[in-house]
């Protein structure tokens, strides 16, 4: 059934914009619910916000909880400027930032390590100088004189218009490689903490994080230049004369790589000179060799009927190689334990000698350590023997043939003829004597009295024994 038209109603078809299609709101008054005007819900708004600002979840959470940022400040365009290492701390208890300065050794610059205290960082800066109670978490209004019955004369800003808004650097803007505004410094953030990459990988999910370097480049390194050597003392003492406007003596440095367990120990090789006279070419020597220092010590051995007193030849001391320029401004180099090994040529002071042989000891030496004498290497010495795989049967032969009372053994000399004839030369004499010494069998000394004397004096003068009375003593008292 379609209803009349009633008088004075005009029908408009947009129903949606008609008065009673506004929404209505319902209120409770004298505990009757009935319809409400809009001026009623304006009358009826608070005139002080409702708002409060609960920082304590916050707190809670994140107490004591620090990201951490190495960053770098670029002032090398200014003048003196330089790159300046930051760290920044950013406290995710309260959204504070605190920046310390690292400084180098010898910058000049004050103790003082913090760049920035802890406070809030604002992102557009340097911000203008603000007045007294400007800044302010609420906003109050006066209103004396409206009324004599009010207790307080201000009130609350509901639509805080007077407030001023600042932007703040959250944990969501730092990131590493972005550059951040610090008082009007560039700051870029370079790398992290593990406690900062695990927390952006958590809440962001940021898992790859390019680092950049804040390592300023070193400065180029200055080489201290010397005067030459003087001819007065040694080049140690002339040298250490230049190090400091009062001279002091030098002073000897003894604790070397391994000094303190090589003390008594010594490196024994026999030599004979080298010379194109026909008297001295067979002048024998022992040259030794001590560990714990570095010296020298050769001694001739005494031959009857050779015009030669023999004894001692060079006292111990540090011996320089041959060849050096004797004023120059560097130390010089002396003889090591690299350049003396069974083969070799050791030139003592103008005096050329030829190594030929070493003791038991010196050869377990070298072959403890290959790294400096390559060629006491037993491995690789015996792998170069089996490359001549091809003349195993002749090695075989040959060396069956060498001996004649079947004894499964051959004298030295014998041994190092065959090897040499059968690799043609490709062995020095130093890898033959290692692969002897690997081979060796060692000899039936015997009750041989001089000889057991003989190595119970060498044991004791090596570990400096003295005692030699109360050590006859207790002899004579256990015999």
């Amino acid at each position: 059934m379609v209803l009349p038209l009633l008088p004075g109603y005009s029908f408009n078809r947009n129903v949606g914009k008609e008065k009673f299609h506004k929404s209505q709101h319902w209120g409770f008054r004298n505990n009757v619910r009935m319809l409400m005007r809009k001026e009623t819900l304006e009358r009826a708004e608070p005139l002080r916000p409702y708002e409060s600002t609960d920082t304590r979840r916050q707190f809670l959470e994140y107490d004591r909880k620090v990201l951490r940022f190495f960053c770098l400040w670029d002032d090398s365009g200014s003048l003196f400027g330089e790159r300046r290492e930051l760290v920044l701390h950013y406290f995710l208890s309260d959204d504070t930032v605190e920046i310390k300065e690292i400084l180098p050794e010898n910058s000049g610059r004050d103790a003082k390590l913090l760049f920035l205290r802890r406070s809030k960082l604002p992102k557009y800066g340097p911000p203008r100088l603000h007045q007294p109670g400007q800044i302010t978490d609420r906003s109050f209004l006066n209103f004396d004189g409206l009324s004599s019955k009010q207790k307080y004369s201000y009130m609350l800003d509901k639509y805080k218009l007077g407030k001023i808004d600042q932007a703040f650097y959250k944990d969501s803007d730092l990131f590493l490689g972005a550059t951040i505004n610090v008082g009007g410094r560039k700051v870029i953030l370079c790398d992290c903490d593990e406690f900062t990459k695990s927390y952006y990988k958590t809440k962001y999910g940021i898992k790859n994080l390019t680092l950049l370097s804040h390592k300023p480049r070193p400065p180029p390194k200055v080489e201290r230049k010397f005067p030459p050597y003087t001819g007065f003392g040694c080049e140690e003492d002339s040298l250490h004369s230049c190090l400091s406007l009062k001279p002091v003596p030098y002073q000897k440095k003894f604790s070397r790589e391994g000094s303190y367990g090589n003390i008594g120990n010594v490196l024994y090789l026999f030599a004979r000179l080298i010379t194109p006279t026909c008297a001295d070419a067979d002048r024998k020597f022992i040259i030794s060799y001590f560990l714990n220092d570095g010296t020298l010590l050769v001694f001739e051995l005494i031959e009857r009927n050779s015009g030669y007193t023999g004894g001692l030849f060079l006292k111990r001391s540090h011996v320089k190689k041959f060849g050096q320029e004797f004023f120059k401004s560097e130390l010089p180099e002396y003889i090591n334990v690299q350049d003396l090994y069974v083969g070799a040529k050791a030139n003592v002071n103008g005096n050329l000698f030829a190594l030929l042989s070493a003791d038991e000891y010196t050869l377990n030496y070298m072959e403890k350590s290959v790294d400096r004498f390559p060629f006491s290497n037993t491995e690789l010495t015996l792998q170069k023997l089996k490359e001549e795989e091809s003349k195993s049967r002749e090695i075989k032969q040959v060396f069956s043939a060498a001996d004649c009372n079947h004894t499964k053994m051959v004298d030295f000399n014998t041994f190092r003829d065959l090897l040499l004839d059968i690799t043609v030369n490709k062995l020095t004499d130093r890898e033959i004597l290692t692969i002897a010494h690997h081979y060796l069998v060692p000899e039936d000394m015997g009750s041989d009295r001089n000889l057991l004397i003989a190595q119970a004096q060498a044991k004791l003068k090596k570990n400096t024994f003295e005692h030699f009375d109360r050590l006859i003593s207790s002899c004579v008292y256990e015999d």
